[in-house]
């Protein structure tokens, strides 16, 4: 099994925890293909009710 030669500083444990923290607390956003509006990404429309060109949910004109 391998094993890591040298021990990681410090500085660098923490900013590869700072990278993967950063990237988790920020969502994936994307436009919906079919109204154009920003959306989170694998997730049905909220404005349209649409996911992945059908149409999985009725929404209510506000």
């Amino acid at each position: 099994m391998a094993v890591p030669k040298k021990r990681k500083s410090r500085s660098r444990s923490r900013m590869t925890r700072a990278v993967w923290l950063a990237s988790a607390k920020m969502p994936s956003i994307a436009k919906c293909k079919h109204c154009s509006q920003m959306k989170p990404t694998h997730q049905v429309c909220p404005h349209c009710g649409y996911y992945a060109g059908k149409q999985v949910e009725t929404v209510d004109a506000d």
